[in-house]
């Protein structure tokens, strides 16, 4: 299966179960593997035929930043299953990672895989 890929997509939201991180913004990294025939996009030059990765980028971001929410764990099953629902995409790999989170690491994160590929 053919795969579209988005990396680092920057999500600025509130994120976090401190008291003090539900006072403030901070940027969550998101990286998307989804299963996608793109044959026929490719063979028609069709934009009707792709998966708009502007259109998912978009729509995930609106989705992340609605409200608040404690757990990347969350964020990665909220994405995973608009991707899957909203957009028909037949299997997703959703990395999630949260720089600065912890001091001593560069960034801490999840990674799920959902669907069927």
């Amino acid at each position: 299966m053919d795969r579209v890929l988005i990396r680092q997509l920057k999500i600025e939201t509130i994120i976090g179960i401190y008291e003090w991180e539900k006072q403030i913004h901070q940027t969550l990294l998101v990286d998307l593997d989804m299963a996608w025939d793109n044959k026929m996009a490719a063979a028609t030059d069709d934009y009707q035929h792709a998966l708009c990765y502007e259109t998912v980028s978009n729509r995930l971001t609106a989705l992340i930043t609605q409200k608040p929410i404690e757990l990347i764990e969350t964020v990665a099953e909220m994405i995973a299953n608009c991707l899957l629902t909203e957009f028909n995409v037949p299997w997703v790999k959703v990395t999630i990672m949260k720089p600065g989170a912890v001091p001593t690491a560069a960034a801490v994160g999840v990674e799920i895989e959902r669907g069927h590929a």
